[in-house]
């Protein structure tokens, strides 16, 4: 079995949380846009975080990402 790493996990899961913005933005509402708009936040932070390797950040962001369900 092979060992999942962050650098591997993280990236995933923005992928995933991705895919839940584009579900997302069909609701025209001010509730969708205001999720979507949290999650593109968190999606940015993961991004900052990986191209700084800030691995402390990396681990509170994947944690945020993992909460997100459609």
């Amino acid at each position: 079995m092979a060992i999942d790493t962050l650098g591997d996990a993280l990236p995933r899961e923005i992928e995933r949380v991705m895919e839940i913005i584009i579900l997302y933005s069909k609701f025209k509402d001010k509730d969708g846009e205001r999720v979507v708009n949290l999650m593109q936040n968190d999606i940015k932070t993961a991004h900052k975080a990986m191209m700084e390797n800030d691995l402390p950040a990396m681990i509170v962001i994947y944690e945020k990402l993992k909460k997100w369900e459609i």
